[in-house]
């Protein structure tokens, strides 16, 4: 950004330059000639390059300034608009830029300024240099304007052996008299240091005039220089904390430099927390919290909002300590400002998701802001009385809710759902009510995204409430009848075709499917008779009216809908005549259960039409995939089946989640993006061990485990270990980097020792060669005694090598050492050989294994709360976590059930239940089940808790 002042006192930029135009067009513009053009319209690159050459005139350059500016308008047109000069014309305009130096006049110096900025990284750097020596010149000038214009543009295109040459005038700058020279330098020094490591140590050494400039009384130069020292001394934890400490004493006088001392503060805090520390075990966090409070009582408001915003996402923080920070904001709701009401409102809203008793006191000031001009603030309000609310204040909630979403785009409608889904867990006794609401808004008008939200919340309650499944599917069904979105009606028939059966009356269904099969197009009508064809395979006294029902699709003019019918109608007549209906007798007990109208166990109807895959079609992708890969598969002479298939873990997503209550990142952004993240492509880590012959003759890899660093990030070799578990064999896969600009490391290797007998070392295959920046593997092989049996085992390793010195070419200077470097244990344990593959329905697959092998056990754990006793469980045993059980409900004061299923190496899978209480006087108490095939694999797993 260019730091000359216009008449409006902003700065020059493209955007104002833009704005500039069009308000001189909007003036210029008869208001009653339509057919008015830009100036800027019709413009040609080679007429503007021949004006161009006026540059090179210097009576034009003196005396009419203003058509140079122009000219450069023209230019900068040109290149935003795709019109980009070539190599030629960059050079010859770059020469004819450096003759305007030579007049006097601001505004052309400034478009100079603008232009070399906007033009620099698309020319070549040799055509930048031209323009660099009349920038020096005026970096040295006695006109403010100039110095300070000439260093921001010296920035953006300078490197780092410039960088030497004005280095003494940029930190003379940086302590200037001139606040707008000082400012300039020292945003000009923060982008040099972003801008390359070979900048950032020239830049550290400004240190001194950095921290002289932050004692400066101007508010932004201040500011600059805070933001500038705390970049010097971000890789130092030590200096950061003593930056902190130190101006946390003093009264800055920039609000701004006050907002970025409570974020450095938040940030030491986190990092404390991070370490195990809490906000009341360290002194450097609980003076760090003491400042935030102090901050509360500024006499800014910016800096008063930060503060509370970072005592509210503070980690692992009491409710008692966000008083104040609640109080402030609620003082902050009746703002006249929409911006400070916005950002109270919203932090608020975040706070109430954890803590919603903390903010019920600002239920009063919330309902006054359900009518808010602005709709973010509305929408808001709503969210958040629906989490601080009571049960008895539900009904007049959806009152005012009722009349609120009328006013209010799909966006913030969406909001709104969401929240009213988790108002629904938190009061299921509300559960009627709630689904009929939400019914409503289905028949109203609204857009696909706004209905979906609504009919995946629908659904998602069904699961948590089964309370609702009968009168939500008869929303459901009511709906498709009017339904305008094909997604939707296939999304809900297949859900019928899922739940329908089960309910108590399945029969009632049956008309709101076939209306689908009548009224609608292709893809609906073939959803519509794949549900009929699972109503007919789970209820068999449906089957005869369902055939009659599916026989009129066999002609229907849809090639997918008549296959679907054909299959249908086959299996269910094939099932029909091997297993006929028999009516429940007259005379039976009515209160015995019915069991004349379910399937039999031998039923092709209900096998064929019921059951799914073994796997998801992801899981079966990837499985083909890694068979392709394993050496010798495919001219193996057995035919692939799902048995012969590779086991693939189940992928769990990456979670951003910070340690305690992080608010910086909630999801309660109003306006949705509409970008959606690229798919991150899958690797085998087994690859990089097939493509060695001497590691793949040792067969399959049964599974791979996340890369576990044996070095700090920070030091001279990064390297980090991928256990590949075998049936005999663990191969042991260690990427090694070379931070070392001056070093190679030649035939790599690591030295592997430990075992206790169970694990032998029996190769190694070194990397010949890693040249710096460079990431390669070596590997070191352990055959496994499968006698013994399986316990955690500790390994040391040591890092071998030989250095070869080598210049910045990569040239080698002779020179040339063996070298050792230590690096840290690593553990094989049981959980290595568990693979994370889930079941579909853990209820029904736990019944089908038995208790014959069952293992019951019951632990004391060293846990402070049950959350941190989940996480230590599910990575003792290397299990997948099932049903959503790895998520703990805040508050509830219950025992925790974790559910977990997986498949030990060589193919038996292994499931377990196990039931986490928090108890006051012995802590966390685990009592846990495990069954398997083997009683004593389930043993082995059941000992792996620690």
């Amino acid at each position: 950004m260019i730091d000359g002042e216009q008449q409006g006192g902003q700065p020059l930029t493209m955007s104002n330059l833009v704005k500039e135009v069009q308000m001189m067009t909007d003036k210029l513009k008869n208001e009653d000639d339509e057919n008015y053009v830009s100036p800027y319209a019709h413009l040609e690159k080679a007429a503007v390059l021949q004006e161009a050459r006026v540059f090179h005139d210097p009576n034009v350059v003196r005396e009419n300034p203003r058509q140079c500016c122009t000219i450069i308008a023209q230019l900068l047109h040109l290149q935003n608009t795709g019109q980009v000069l070539n190599a030629t014309e960059s050079t010859d305009v770059f020469f004819g830029v450096t003759k305007l130096f030579m007049s006097d006049d601001a505004s052309l110096r400034r478009m100079v300024y603008l232009f070399i900025k906007e033009m620099a990284e698309s020319c070549d750097p040799s055509d930048v240099i031209i323009v660099t020596s009349c920038l020096t010149k005026d970096m040295t000038s006695d006109a403010d304007l100039y110095r300070a214009n000439a260093l921001r543009v010296l920035a953006k295109i300078i490197d780092s052996a410039m960088l030497g040459a004005i280095e003494r005038y940029v930190k003379q700058a940086m302590v200037d008299s001139s606040n707008q020279v000082s400012s300039a330098a020292l945003v000009s020094a923060s982008q040099l240091f972003k801008k390359s490591p070979e900048n950032a140590n020239v830049v550290k050494r400004w240190l001194s005039e950095t921290q002289e400039a932050v004692g400066s009384t101007n508010p932004m130069v201040q500011f600059h220089a805070l933001q500038l020292l705390y970049q010097l001394k971000s890789h130092d934890r030590l200096g950061v904390s003593k930056l902190v400490t130190q101006y946390s004493q003093r009264s800055l006088k920039s609000p701004m430099a006050c907002v970025l001392l409570v974020r450095y503060t938040l940030k030491l805090i986190h990092d404390e927390y991070a370490e195990g520390k809490g906000i009341k075990e360290s002194p450097l966090s609980k003076a760090g919290f003491e400042f935030l409070e102090s901050s509360l009582r500024h006499k800014s408001e910016l800096v008063v909002y930060e503060a509370a915003r970072s005592i509210c996402s503070l980690p692992g923080i009491e409710p008692q300590d966000l008083n104040q920070a609640v109080s402030v904001l609620q003082l902050s709701l009746s703002s006249p400002k929409p911006a400070v009401r916005f950002a109270s409102m919203k932090t608020l809203a975040a706070v109430a998701s954890a803590y919603p008793r903390s903010v019920a006191k600002c239920n009063e000031d919330l309902e006054a802001l359900i009518n808010d001009q602005n709709k973010s603030i509305g929408t808001l309000a709503i969210t958040t009385l629906l989490q601080t609310g009571s049960e008895n204040s539900v009904d007049r909630l959806l009152k005012q809710i009722s009349t609120f979403l009328t006013d209010i785009t799909d966006d913030f409608k969406i909001v709104v759902v969401s929240s009213l889904e988790r108002l629904c867990l938190t009061y299921p006794s509300k559960h009627r009510i709630l689904i009929g609401f939400l019914s409503n808004f289905l028949r109203e008008e609204g857009g696909f995204e706004f209905k979906k939200s609504i009919v995946n919340t629908i659904m998602s309650l069904m699961r948590a409430v089964p309370e609702t499944t009968e009168s939500s599917l008869l929303h459901l069904c009511e709906f498709i009848e009017d339904c305008e979105f094909t997604a939707l009606s296939t999304q809900i028939l297949y859900l019928l075709g899922d739940l329908g059966p089960g309910t108590s009356a399945p029969a009632r269904y049956i008309r709101f499917v076939y209306n689908r099969v009548i009224l609608e197009h292709a893809a609906v009508r073939a959803a519509a008779v794949s549900t009929l064809a699972k109503f007919a395979a789970s209820v068999p006294s449906l089957r005869g009216s369902i055939m009659t029902l599916l026989k009129r699709s066999l002609v229907d003019e849809d090639d997918e809908t008549r296959d679907r019918a054909a299959i249908a109608v086959n299996v269910l007549s094939l099932a029909m005549e091997k297993n006929p209906f028999v009516p429940r007798a007259d005379d039976a007990n009515p209160e015995d259960p019915d069991v004349s109208d379910v399937p039999c166990a031998d039923d092709t109807a209900a096998y064929l039409l019921l059951d799914s895959l073994p796997m998801s079609f992801d899981k079966l992708e990837r499985s083909v995939k890694a068979y392709i890969l394993t050496p010798g598969t495919m001219d193996a002479a057995s035919p692939v089946s799902f048995s012969t298939l590779p086991i693939v873990e189940d992928v769990i997503e990456d979670s951003s989640e910070v340690a305690g209550n992080d608010f910086s990142s909630n999801n309660l952004d109003l306006i949705p993006s509409s970008g959606v993240a690229p798919k991150k492509k899958k690797i085998d880590p087994a690859a990089a061990v097939y493509a060695i012959p001497e590691l793949a003759s040792l067969g399959r890899v049964f599974r791979s485990s996340v890369p576990v660093p044996l070095t700090e990030n920070e030091t001279e070799y990064v390297v980090t270990c991928v256990k590949h578990i075998l049936p005999d064999h663990v191969v042991l896969q260690f990427s090694v980097q070379n931070t070392i600009d001056d070093q190679r490391l030649d035939d790599v290797t690591v030295a592997v020792e430990g075992g206790d007998g169970l694990f032998e070392a029996t190769g190694e295959i070194s990397s010949p060669s890693i040249s710096y920046g460079e990431t390669k593997s070596c590997f070191t092989v352990l055959q496994r005694d499968v006698n013994q049996v399986l316990s955690t085992t500790s390994f040391t390793c040591e890092l071998r090598f030989t250095v070869v010195s080598v210049d910045s070419s990569g040239e080698e200077l002779g020179d040339s050492y063996e070298e050792e470097y230590p690096l840290e244990d690593f553990e094989i344990s049981t959980a290595d050989f568990m693979a994370k593959v889930g079941v579909s329905d853990f209820r029904r697959s736990w019944e089908s294994v038995g208790n014959g092998n069952e293992i019951l056990e019951k632990f004391g754990l060293q846990f402070k709360n049950i959350e941190d006793a989940v996480t230590a469980v599910i990575d003792f045993l290397g299990m997948l976590p099932c049903d959503g059980t790895s998520t703990v409900k805040s508050g509830t004061g219950k025992p925790h059930m974790l559910h977990l299923s997986g498949v030990f190496v060589g193919g038996s899978t292994v499931l377990a239940r196990a039931q986490i209480i928090m108890d006051g006087s012995a802590g966390v108490v685990l009592k846990i089940a495990v069954r398997s095939e083997d009683v004593k694999l389930s043993r082995l797993v059941a000992d792996c808790i620690r």
